[in-house]
Order: structure tokens, then C-alpha cells, then sequence
């Protein structure tokens, strides 16, 4: 099988998947095997391609060419192929949780839901194939459009302000802020390509280049840095697998790949450690990882607390593009894959938890270790990884991150680095300690074990042991980000 005709799979199977949910929508039963069977189907075909790929020879696809010069194309790197890999692996696993959570907590609009989310792992795909910026702007813009029906979804007052302010974040920065930088881009070099070792140097002057990185970061409104981070906690109003999908498969680690894609192939990761404003963005990831941990700290609202968990965990990536140097690359790129397994462990665990209990509060959960001993053992496992302590994937890529800001000589992050972990423990750890040492809240935790419904709590069984056999199964992981450097 060639690999152009696994490029168009990969983009092909989420939009039949979509259309199957549509026709299907009056068979529930039905409809869901489309959903379960897209999702298998896609990561088969992400593997085949993962075996079958040679970065020696990469290969484009072009769609179309609107402009001469400007083609809407498709190539495969390394970065993209992580990406693709985390996407292709996490959809079918939320599906599972989604059909759990879907019909235990009785939602309406569940055929609209499906076929929102497949649309959305589509736009995912093509970002994480894009061939150059502009195929990546239309995917990054359809994304946020395909994914504002999810955060709706529940059609409550409290859902279109959450929808307003997504969409309105969202559009801003990268109206108002990427799209004039790669139209910029295109002044300077007359490409658009992602090409190792970056198209910029020797371009411009270096205060040109830095207003240049900073209308890129800004314009990634998706990585939820400070002050453009609002969005994401005003989404938790969606159904918990909508929640997973922002903060694990798709959204947030759309910005993520974005920033890290631009520093590596449009940047150049040496032309980025020697600008300025490289410096002050890292110091501003910094200042939104401790920033966000400590209004974590204060929030009783699970969801929220794990939003702004996410806001704190995602500047880590951030901070790492921005170092300038190649090991905080590799280990930004290896956290996309850590923190996607807990954190999306995590929201499944709220979720479970909403579901079984009703609960959605921090202060309700003491003893409820007792009636949900598999959820809460996965939220402390999940929650430990986020801390970066082994025998968890999370603590692959808090070591490396740690090494490469001694590599740039910023004793300054280290440290924010290091409080930032010890912080996770207040806001994160607490939660089990809750769940299996304090006296129930509720009386009626001490009546049984009721854990998530069956296929909730399968997907959160996945998901956990993801988290483990990331730390023993790290090297495929490990070769593959070191490809990214040029």
C-alpha cells in the first residue's frame, strides 16, 4: 500500500465514519460500532504508516493548489507522526469511554455528538500531516470550528457563553495574530514549507523575527497560554468526553504541535535560542505554569481544577520550544504522548465519577475510594504521572525537560519546573487521599462498590496502563522524537 493512499486513509476514515453516524442515527447500537469500528480503522492505518514510513524519503501529497506556490499538501515528519499516533490511538479509546458515559448519564444529541467528534479528529489528522503553514491554518481553523458544537453540546445558557468565548479566543488569535504571521512568513521567504532547519535565517533582522515568534505563539490561541487561556476552563461545561477530547486528543495538543512544528521547521531551533522574545515567552510559560497550579489549588470543581491542571501542564511544552536548544524539543514532543495518556485518564475518572455518583466537587469525594476503588487507583496513578514520578510515562519527559534548561543555562525555570511538581502534588495527589483516607462524605459509599459503566471503565483501564508502559516502553518513543532534529 502506498503511502499516499495511506495519507488519504487517514483522512478519509474519519469522514466516512462521520457520514456512517448520520445514516445510523436511529440505531443506537448501530451507530456506535460505526464509531468504534472508524476509530480501530484509522489506528490500524496510522501503524501501517508509522512501519512503512521513511523519513530518508519523505513523500508530499498535494490536494490542491489554489495559488501558485501555495499548495494545500500533505507530508509526514516525525513530529506529525507522534501526533498521529497519540490521535490515532486515544479516538477509539474515548469512543469507548463516550458509549459509557453517553448513555449512563442519558445525554441528548448523542448522533450529532459522534458525528462532531469524528469531524474533529479529521481536522486533528490533517494539522498533524500538513505539508506547510497554510494547510495547517485551514485544519487549525476547521478544528475549532468542528469542535464548538461539542462544547455546546448540552444547549444551556451557561454552554453558548462557554461556546462564545471558545469560538471567540479562538478566531481572534488566529485571525488576528497566526494568519498575519504566516502571511508575514510568505513576505520573507516566498514559502510556506515545513523544511528541518527552518526557512528564516538570514531573512530579517532579529527584532523582526522575534515580533515574528511572537505573533505564532500568540496566534496559537490552543496552547492556552497566559492571558489567551480563558477558553479552555470555560469548556468544562461539555460532556466529560468532549473534555478529554480538548485536553487530550485533539485541541489543546493541536496548539502544542503547532508551536513546537513552527520552532522546529519553520524557525529553526538555533535561530530560536538566539532571539529575545524566545526568552521572555519561555519566562511566560513559566510565570502560566505556577500561575495556573496555584488557582488550581483554590478550585473545588473537579473539572475545573483539572482545566487549569492543563493549562499549567501545557506551558511545559511551551516552555520547551522556546529554550532554543534540542533537548527541550525532544522533551516537549515526548510530553505531548505522556501528559495526553493521564491527563485524559483523569477527566475519564471525573467523569466516571459524575456519572456513578453524581459528584462533581473535590469536597464530595472523601471515602469514595470505597465505592470506586478502580477509578480513584487510576486517578492517583494518572495523577503521579502528571507529577512525574516513576514508574510513570510523565516522568520520561519531566527529567528531560529539567536536563534542558540546564542545557540553556535557565536556573530560573528549573526551579519553576520543580515547584510546578510539587504544586501537581497539592492540587492532584490530594484528590485519592481524599477518595481513601478521609471519612465519607456521602453515607452511601460505604453500601458497595458501584464503579463507571463497563465500557467507561475498560477505556480507563487502557489509558492507565498507557501511562505505565510509557515508562518500561519508552525507547520507540524516544528514537522517534530524536528524528525531529534536523
Amino acid at each position: 500500500m502506498s503511502i499516499e493512499l495511506l495519507y488519504i486513509l487517514i483522512l478519509l476514515i474519519p469522514l466516512l465514519t462521520a457520514v456512517g453516524v448520520l445514516l445510523c442515527h436511529q440505531k443506537p447500537n448501530v451507530r456506535e460500532a460505526v464509531t468504534l469500528i472508524g476509530g480501530l480503522s484509522l489506528l490500524l492505518v496510522v501503524v501501517a504508516l508509522a512501519l512503512n514510513y521513511d523519513f530518508e524519503q519523505p513523500v508530499t501529497l498535494t490536494l490542491l493548489e489554489p495559488f501558485p506556490g501555495l499548495p494545500v499538501s500533505l507530508r509526514l515528519e516525525p513530529l506529525g507522526l507522534l501526533f498521529t499516533l497519540v490521535a490515532g490511538f486515544l479516538w477509539p479509546v474515548t469512543s469507548l469511554y463516550a458509549i459509557g458515559y453517553m448513555r449512563g448519564h442519558h445525554e441528548k444529541n448523542q448522533t450529532r455528538f459522534y458525528f462532531a467528534f469524528a469531524i474533529s479528529i479529521f481536522a486533528t489528522m490533517a494539522i498533524a500531516l500538513s505539508a506547510n503553514l497554510l494547510t495547517l491554518f485551514l485544519a487549525y481553523e476547521m478544528l475549532t470550528l468542528f469542535t464548538l458544537p461539542l462544547v455546546t453540546h448540552s444547549g444551556t445558557e451557561a454552554a453558548r457563553r462557554a461556546g462564545w468565548t471558545y469560538l471567540g479566543i479562538l478566531m481572534t488569535t488566529s485571525i488576528g495574530f497566526l494568519l498575519l504571521a504566516i502571511i508575514w512568513t510568505w513576505s520573507l521567504t516566498g514559502t510556506l514549507e515545513f523544511t528541518p532547519g527552518g526557512i528564516l535565517e538570514g531573512k530579517a533582522e532579529p527584532a523582526i523575527l522575534g515580533g515574528l515568534l511572537l505573533l505564532f505563539v500568540f496566534g496559537t490561541g490552543k496552547a492556552a497560554l497566559m492571558p489567551f487561556h480563558r477558553w479552555l476552563p470555560a469548556a468544562m461545561v461539555a460532556p466529560t468526553p468532549v473534555s478529554s477530547l480538548l485536553h487530550a486528543v485533539a485541541v489543546v495538543k493541536a496548539g502544542a504541535f503547532t508551536i513546537l512544528k513552527v520552532v522546529v521547521y519553520i524557525f529553526g531551533i538555533d535561530l530560536v535560542g538566539t532571539l529575545d522574545s524566545a526568552y521572555w515567552l519561555s519566562m511566560l510559560a513559566g510565570f502560566t505554569i505556577v500561575s495556573a497550579s496555584i488557582i488550581a489549588m483554590t478550585k473545588d470543581n473537579l473539572k475545573a481544577r483539572l482545566a487549569y491542571s492543563t493549562i499549567s501542564q501545557l506551558s511545559y511544552i511551551t516552555l520547551a520550544a522556546m529554550l532554543g536548544v534540542a533537548g527541550g524539543v525532544m522533551a516537549g514532543s515526548l510530553h505531548i504522548a505522556m501528559h495526553a495518556f493521564a491527563k485524559i485518564t483523569l477527566f475519564f475518572a471525573a467523569g466516571a465519577i459524575m456519572v456513578s455518583w453524581h459528584k462533581t466537587r473535590v469536597s464530595e469525594l472523601n471515602g469514595i475510594g470505597y465505592a470506586m476503588p478502580v477509578t480513584m487507583v487510576a486517578f492517583l496513578l494518572a495523577s503521579l504521572s502528571i507529577v512525574g514520578l516513576p514508574p510513570l510515562g510523565g516522568s520520561w519527559s519531566k527529567w528531560l525537560l529539567l536536563n534542558a534548561t540546564l542545557e540553556a543555562h535557565n536556573m530560573v525555570l528549573l526551579i519553576v519546573l520543580l515547584l510546578s511538581s510539587l504544586l501537581s502534588i497539592f492540587y492532584l495527589v490530594e484528590i485519592p487521599i481524599r477518595a481513601f483516607f478521609a471519612k465519607p462524605s456521602d453515607p452511601n459509599y460505604n453500601n458497595g462498590i458501584k464503579e463507571a459503566p463497563t465500557f467507561s471503565l475498560i477505556a480507563i483501564l487502557i489509558t492507565t496502563t498507557g501511562c505505565l508502559l510509557l515508562f518500561f516502553l519508552v525507547n520507540p518513543a524516544w528514537n522517534l522524537v530524536e528524528q525531529i532534529i534536523p
